[in-house]
């Protein structure tokens, strides 16, 4: 509940300087949490820059990368570039320093401490800044010890072993006292940049210098940059989430299509109507196929009226009575759907399985064509051909007396078909 309460709160106190210029509100927004800033923070915030010279004409410019730390350029610096081995020695109070310090002073580097060397030293009135290069000791160690020789800002230049890396620094710890702008050039360019400033002719203090400028360019769409990295970070997670769900869905989807009966497969099953006394059968006429129309030496007859009889005809043209069709007595002898298990009323429709089960229509239908296409009971698929339930052979009719003999119909094997037939003889 506090949470919903705090949103409000926190929009209210974002009104206020919102109508400024996007980079400005969101700099007033972050200027609490940067004296503090750690290298997520910092890598968010990154924004390119330029390092020029520009006593050279046309000026030579080289491309540049603001500190996380240190204040920022809301405007151009101008200032003299002085490398700092120039005028810097390390301290003497130094020299019996303990040589496992990880930190070792280096005027090329800027590694801390040094002094100054000479005479000649950078006037502090005047705008001037460091020339480094990096290795050695962090990033914001160079920027306290230009500060404290005094320059405005630092420009800190690659190492051969990273020549094309264009780093954005950061301090893993706190840099609230580092008050100068700080910025990062290629190998390259900090190659060019020394080899500029040692073929110079333009001295301050007695020290070769080139005029250098600094500058921030903030593009149209940078103040975006933290935004869409807060957005992605935050819904990328949830993203990946609902696409594994819908890749889920769909295989499950595709399995269970796979599971169901088709439509029209279903609609084409035979079905009845329970008169109360017995069924009236209704089926789909029969379109033969090729494949399925039976050979002229193989064909069976109607004893009564001489006519061809084939399985699937007797399938599905069981209205007559004379019909060569011999269904297992437990066929007929069904009166509850296995579904609902309710018994069968008069006038219900009752759809008829290739495995001979019996069910209400809808409720079958709907199970088949949206859940299953196996048969409730007998787990047959209705959707393949069965041998052994679709072709039943005709029989001549059985004289009462029994003269004839006793002639076998070869039915289909059903769960109700006795593993042992006993012929008359034995039963006699």
């Amino acid at each position: 509940m506090l949470r919903f309460l705090a949103i409000p709160l926190v929009l209210c106190q974002l009104v206020p300087i919102i109508r400024a210029h996007p980079v400005d509100w969101l700099r007033k927004f972050s200027s609490n949490t940067r004296e503090d800033s750690s290298w997520l923070w910092g890598w968010a915030w990154a924004s390119d820059g330029t390092v020029s010279v520009v006593d050279r004409s046309p000026p030579v410019t080289f491309l540049a990368r603001p500190a996380s730390f240190g204040s920022e350029l809301d405007d151009p610096l101008l200032g003299y570039v002085i490398p700092l081995s120039s005028f810097t020695a390390p301290c003497v109070y130094n020299t019996t320093a303990d040589t496992s310090s990880p930190l070792r002073p280096d005027p090329v580097q800027g590694c801390p401490d040094l002094c100054a060397l000479g005479s000649h030293e950078p006037d502090p009135a005047e705008s001037w800044i460091a020339l480094v290069q990096r290795g050695g000791c962090p990033f914001v160690e160079k920027a306290r010890q230009a500060q404290r020789l005094g320059a405005k800002a630092v420009v800190v230049g690659g190492d051969s072993d990273n020549p094309d890396a264009l780093l954005n620094m950061y301090s893993e710890r706190d840099s609230s006292d580092v008050t100068i702008a700080a910025t990062f050039i290629k190998y390259w360019d900090y190659a060019e940049l020394s080899s500029l400033i040692h073929a110079s002719n333009t001295t301050h203090s007695g020290l070769k210098t080139l005029s250098l400028l600094l500058s921030t360019q903030y593009s149209a769409w940078e103040w975006y940059s933290p935004i869409i990295t807060f957005v992605v970070i935050l819904l990328l997670p949830s993203l990946l989430t609902f696409i594994t769900l819908i890749v889920h869905r769909l295989r499950a989807a595709r399995a269970a299509q796979r599971d169901r009966a088709p439509e029209s497969i279903v609609h084409n099953l035979p079905w009845r109507v329970f008169t109360g006394a017995g069924w009236e059968k209704h089926e789909p006429p029969y379109m033969p196929s090729p494949d399925s129309a039976p050979r002229s030496g193989t064909q069976n007859t109607d004893p009564e009226q001489g006519l061809p009889c084939s399985g699937p005809q007797m399938l599905n043209n069981p209205s007559t009575s004379h019909d060569c069709e011999q269904l297992p007595s437990w066929v007929d002898e069904q009166v509850e759907c296995a579904i609902c298990l309710e018994m069968f009323v008069k006038g219900d429709h009752v759809r008829v399985l290739p495995c001979y089960h019996m069910f209400h229509m809808s409720e079958v239908d709907e199970w088949l064509i949206h859940k299953k296409k196996l048969c409730p009971v007998c787990k047959m698929d209705v959707t393949r051909s069965h041998s052994g339930a679709q072709q039943l052979e005709c029989a001549p009719d059985v004289s009462q007396d029994g003269s004839e003999g006793h002639v076998e119909a070869s039915a289909a094997a059903t769960e109700r078909t006795p593993l042992l037939n006993s012929s008359p003889e034995r039963n006699a």
